[in-house]
């Protein structure tokens, strides 16, 4: 190695470098990584540097830099002992998005590990573990070995990113989330992918969110995010695809953190409102894919028709509390939804405040008929949910325009890397 290369950095040259337009080199961006996870670097250094990454945005080669040096910032899962393919699917976020509750289950149901490293709270979207913790007892901080240990008695754990598991990411993206640095496709293409490769996996299906209610509200800014995404993780040796599917409106019927793992419990029991049909069909799309990835059925459109019956027969239920109570849930709950946690002293968010959606898109209501029931541990608490919300409802007295489709995309990896190629950013 050269003198030249080994020069050490200073971090107020690398801010500069980018805020002034510049790219950073695999090496440059490796130093950043390393000093967010062992915190030799100051959190404003930081917060400036994803900034001046915001503002003139990442290349290709810094967002493949910066998820594999996020990836390598601590403790990697080998799934290698458990026996089975290991998938995942990850998304975007959006309004009432709850998934995961459903595509873990179903591909686990199916004959496939699923070892999901998941995230909190981001910006608008609700986090998963957050939803997850409001089930009394349920434990997201497990190590490596009681993950594997859950993987192996039930198929299926949703963990998060602890100190030892991808520490540099845990750093950035509540930095990201603080410092209104969250939507943009490099930063958060590194951030979802670092996660997702720590947990060794297969192969992955990646939901990346359009419309009014998504991060990314331009089509154009979504398709280019799934596209990275894709070529990234491939080129880490991951089979990968992205839909790309609507976020302008709530996905199902509910949001929130206990009201939306109620409505997933329901829809696993076959119970579910009609409203939840467009959750029902694209977690099965979701999970189709990955047991289609995951080398269980030929096409996606079999790997379909298999969730399907394991949603039906039960077992995608069976599977789902035996990962609550083996993360140290009480599945009571699931039961008796007076359960759910309640809220403590000093806690950010009520886990018990959410909205139950009575009316579609397009829907036709008549005066007098409510179109949203809301929830909260306290009436004071409702007064301004219900402003915003009443701002956000529009109606007219015509028919709203054509339907929107629930998939309107799928990026593999041949035409990713063609997107890429044919894309200026």
């Amino acid at each position: 190695m050269s003198a030249t290369q080994a020069a050490p950095f200073h971090m107020v040259d690398l801010i500069l470098k980018k805020r002034d337009g510049g790219s950073l080199t695999a090496r440059e961006i490796g130093f950043i990584v390393k000093g967010a996870a062992n915190e030799s670097i100051p959190v404003e250094q930081l917060a400036a540097w994803l900034m001046a990454s915001w503002l003139n945005g990442l290349s290709i080669e810094e967002t493949r830099a910066l998820a594999v040096a996020m990836r390598d910032s601590g403790e990697k899962f080998d799934p290698s002992r458990l026996g089975k393919v290991a998938v995942d699917k990850h998304s975007t976020g959006g309004v009432g998005d709850k998934t995961s509750f459903l595509v873990a289950p179903l591909a686990a149901a199916c004959g496939l590990a699923v070892p999901m490293i998941s995230g909190r709270a981001l910006g608008h979207t609700g986090g998963t573990l957050d939803k997850l913790e409001s089930i009394p007892g349920f434990r997201t901080a497990l190590t490596l070995q009681e993950f594997e240990a859950v993987l192996q008695r039930c198929g299926a754990a949703i963990i998060s990113q602890t100190s030892s598991v991808v520490p540099a990411d845990r750093v950035l993206y509540a930095l990201r989330d603080c410092t209104g640095t969250v939507e943009k496709p490099g930063l958060i293409a590194a951030s979802i992918l670092s996660k997702k490769l720590a947990a060794g996996l297969d192969a992955l299906v990646l939901d990346v969110k359009t419309g009014s209610g998504s991060f990314l509200r331009k089509r154009a800014d979504a398709e280019y995010l799934g596209a990275l995404m894709v070529a990234t993780a491939e080129a880490a040796g991951t089979k990968t695809v992205a839909l790309l599917t609507d976020m302008g409106q709530p996905l199902g019927r509910t949001a929130g953190n206990w009201i939306e793992i109620a409505e997933c419990v329901a829809l696993m029991r076959g119970q579910a409102a009609e409203a939840s049909s467009d959750l029902r069909e694209l977690s099965l799309h979701l999970a189709g894919w990955m047991i289609h990835l995951g080398g269980k059925e030929e096409t996606a459109e079999k790997g379909y028709k298999a969730a399907a019956n394991a949603l039906e027969d039960g077992s995608t239920l069976k599977v789902f509390s035996e990962m609550i109570a083996a993360q140290g849930g009480d599945i009571s709950v699931l039961d008796d939804q007076k359960g759910f946690h309640k809220p403590g002293a000093g806690e950010p968010v009520d886990p018990h405040a959410g909205i139950e959606f009575h009316a579609k898109r397009g829907a036709r209501v008549e005066k007098g008929q409510p179109f949203a029931t809301l929830y909260a541990t306290s009436t004071a608490r409702l007064e301004e949910p219900i402003a915003r919300i009443k701002k956000a409802i529009a109606f007219s007295e015509e028919p709203s325009a054509d339907e929107i489709p629930l998939v309107s995309h799928i990026f593999t990896r041949e035409n990713a890397e063609a997107f890429l190629r044919d894309t200026v950013r």
